[in-house]
C-alpha cells in the first residue's frame, strides 16, 4: 500500500471584499463563450480574475467549480504565456479540482486541463504539484467511469516524461506499485483505454529497470516473472520493447 503522504493543499486565495458576487458568473460565461485574448483581459484585471476563479472553484455549485477547470483550460490553449505567469495559482487550482470531493466532471474536467498546461509548461516549476498530481493520478487508473481512467493514464504517461532527477525516486516506487493496474488495463475492455495505458506502459518503462543492487529476495522485484509472462502472451511486442532497452 502506498504511504506516501500526501501533501496538504494550499488554503483558498482570499478574495478583494470589494468584488461584486456577480461577477463570478460574468467570468464563468467569458471562459465558456468568448476568447481570453479579445474580451476578459479588457473588462477584468487579470489578478482579480484570478481571485474569482480561485472563489468559483470552492463553490458549493458543481457546476460553476467544472466551468472552472475547463475555463483555465480555454486559457491555457489561448494564452500560454498567462499561464506560465501564474502557474502556481492555476495549478493550485486544478490540483484542487483533481481531489474533487463529489464529482468525477470536476476531476476529470481537471485532468484535461493539466494535460494540456503541463505540455505547455513543459514540466518546469511543477515542485510539489508533481506529487499531488502523481498520487491523485494513480488511484484514478483503475476507476470504473472509462473517460477518467483514459485520461488518467495519458496523464500519468505524461508525468512519467517530467519527472526528472528530481521526482525520479519517488516516481520510480509509484510505477512500480503502479505495475498490477498497468497490465490489468492492457486488456481493458474500452479499446481507447488499453492503448492510452498501452502507451503509458513505454512511457514508465525506463522506471521499471532493476536496480543493481537487484536481488532475488526482494519481493517488488518478484512481479517481473509476472510481467514477463502477460506480455509475452498478451504483448509480445511490448516485451520485445522491454527487453531491447534492457528493462527486463
Amino acid at each position: 500500500m502506498d504511504q506516501t503522504p500526501r501533501r496538504m493543499l494550499g488554503q483558498p486565495l482570499s478574495s478583494p471584499a470589494t468584488q461584486p458576487k456577480k461577477r463570478s458568473t460574468s467570468v464563468m460565461f467569458f471562459f465558456s463563450k468568448v476568447s481570453w485574448n479579445l474580451r476578459l483581459q479588457k473588462q477584468e484585471p487579470l489578478k482579480n480574475v484570478f481571485f474569482i476563479l480561485a472563489e468559483t472553484a470552492r463553490d458549493p455549485s458543481v457546476k460553476k467549480r467544472h466551468m472552472v477547470m475547463r475555463g483555465l483550460g480555454t486559457m491555457a490553449c489561448e494564452t500560454p504565456d498567462k499561464v506560465r505567469k501564474y502557474k502556481k495559482i492555476i495549478l493550485d487550482l486544478l490540483v484542487h479540482g483533481l481531489y474533487d470531493p463529489v464529482s468525477s466532471e470536476v476531476i476529470h474536467e481537471s485532468m484535461k486541463t493539466l494535460t494540456i498546461i503541463l505540455g505547455k509548461m513543459q514540466g518546469k516549476a511543477l515542485g510539489s504539484f508533481f506529487i499531488d498530481i502523481t498520487l491523485q493520478t494513480r488511484t484514478l487508473l483503475d476507476d470504473e467511469n472509462d473517460s477518467l481512467r483514459y485520461s488518467a493514464f495519458v496523464l500519468f504517461g505524461q508525468l512519467a516524461d517530467l519527472a526528472g532527477r528530481k521526482w525520479k525516486s519517488f516516481f520510480t516506487r509509484q510505477v512500480k506499485q503502479t505495475q498490477d493496474s498497468l497490465l490489468t488495463h492492457l486488456q481493458d475492455r474500452n479499446p481507447q483505454v488499453a492503448k492510452a495505458c498501452k502507451t503509458t506502459f513505454r512511457a514508465c518503462s525506463p522506471y521499471l529497470r532493476q536496480s543493481k543492487d537487484y536481488s532475488f529476495q526482494n519481493e517488488e522485484d518478484q512481479r517481473n516473472p509476472k510481467l514477463c509472462r502477460q506480455l509475452s502472451h498478451y504483448h509480445p511486442e511490448l516485451l520485445q520493447f522491454f527487453y531491447a532497452n534492457k528493462i527486463l
